[in-house]
């Protein structure tokens, strides 16, 4: 049982290391859990000025009444173990049992629709918030598509994402399993409709730079998600990709290859041979965050019949995001009732605005550059 408020589980990760310094930052205490004390605190040693907060390191059994042990008495549950339709039900449903809210930092389009289908009623019920992809990659790109949607009468959106620098460890694993596993969807007319898995890469023509950049639905994202049930909203289509052209082409051969060399298996030992991909790709931690390098770029057009609106908002350090956005969410929950309870995403949830002015006042992005045509 906790006798933290929060719970990062997870937290040995590259991610979930980050939570916990901003919780530090906001002064909430926590509980840093895992599936191996050892690593746990290895991590949690390493956080600057960690003596100043209250926090605990516990080893944890991946069980749901292991983790309703351990979740029993916290407000709040950041997970962050992925891939999430693998590992996810397990601690959304011992969040549900302990009565505390559930935040996570995925945007596995098939993790969403489960949650939302067959989890958010539930959630709804008993007053408790179901956020799951709180994160820069999609809560970033959200807020630009919120102040978009602040204009009457636009109902279709067009994201953007585009980052620099590499993917932990558990991105990369949970990118290419969700790739080779799972469709992408856009919405159209309020309805999922598949991308061509044959498409390729996009070519995308993106603020400030002069080169096309390359592009990919990256699982479908979250956005179509979130928007299917947001009366203004009909059509939804997020690409997403890296600065880094070379990479963005090595990543659909990668992706057909390990497809190609487990079509034939099990699913367990295709989930095993996709881990193994995974870590020849990538296989170490990644360096600390640079704002020099670490840059990201959210761009949102909204359309409609008779009007438009454009925002782009510029950033950097998109795992400091993450974090960023998980560890205020978390203590704003601390502090009040969320503004939609059960399924939410991280904006329906606290405010779009509120959100822009958590990640501008630690100086994560820009103002953004909103055009709006009358």
């Amino acid at each position: 049982m906790s006798d933290k408020p929060v719970v990062v589980y997870g937290a040995s990760g590259y991610t979930g290391r980050l939570i916990c310094e901003y919780l530090r930052e906001y002064n909430v205490p926590f509980i840093a859990a895992g599936r191996d004390k050892n690593k746990v605190q290895a991590v949690v040693d390493r956080i600057p000025g960690i003596e100043d907060v209250l926090h605990d390191v516990v080893e944890v059994e991946h069980s749901v009444d292991a983790l309703t042990d351990l979740f029993r008495g916290a407000e709040v549950v950041c997970n962050t173990v992925g891939p999430f339709s693998q590992y996810g039900p397990e601690v959304v449903e011992a969040s549900l049992a302990a009565g505390t809210h559930y935040l996570d930092t995925t945007g596995e389009q098939d993790w969403l629709i489960t949650c939302d289908e067959q989890y958010g009623a539930d959630f709804a019920a008993a007053g408790l918030l179901l956020s799951p992809g709180i994160a820069q990659m999609y809560t970033t790109g959200e807020i630009a598509a919120q102040l978009c949607l602040e204009k009457p009468g636009l109902d279709t959106l067009d994201i953007a994402v585009f980052w620099g620098g590499s993917p932990t460890i558990a991105s990369t694993l949970t990118i290419l399993v969700n790739a080779a596993l799972s469709g992408a969807m856009y919405l159209e007319q309020n309805t999922y409709a598949p991308w061509d898995a044959d498409a390729g890469l996009y070519q995308l023509a993106i603020p400030g730079q002069h080169e096309l950049a390359l592009a990919l639905p990256w699982g479908g994202t979250s956005h179509p998600v979130w928007f299917r049930r947001d009366p203004r909203v009909a059509n939804v289509k997020a690409l997403g990709g890296v600065f880094n052209k070379a990479l963005m082409q090595g990543v659909p051969q990668i992706v057909a290859a390990a497809m190609e060399a487990t079509k034939d298996m099990a699913p367990d030992e295709r989930y095993a041979a996709l881990t193994a991909t995974a870590a020849q790709v990538m296989n170490q931690v990644p360096p600390r965050e640079n704002p020099r390098l670490n840059r990201s770029m959210d761009s949102v057009h909204a359309s409609g019949p008779l009007g438009r609106a454009h925002c782009v908002i510029h950033g950097n350090q998109n795992y400091k995001q993450t974090g960023l956005l998980q560890a205020y969410a978390a203590y704003s929950l601390l502090q009040q009732a969320p503004l939609r309870a059960g399924f939410a995403s991280g904006c329906q949830a606290f405010g779009h605005r509120e959100l822009l002015g958590v990640l501008r006042s630690f100086g994560l992005v820009s103002e953004p550059v909103l055009t709006v045509e009358s």
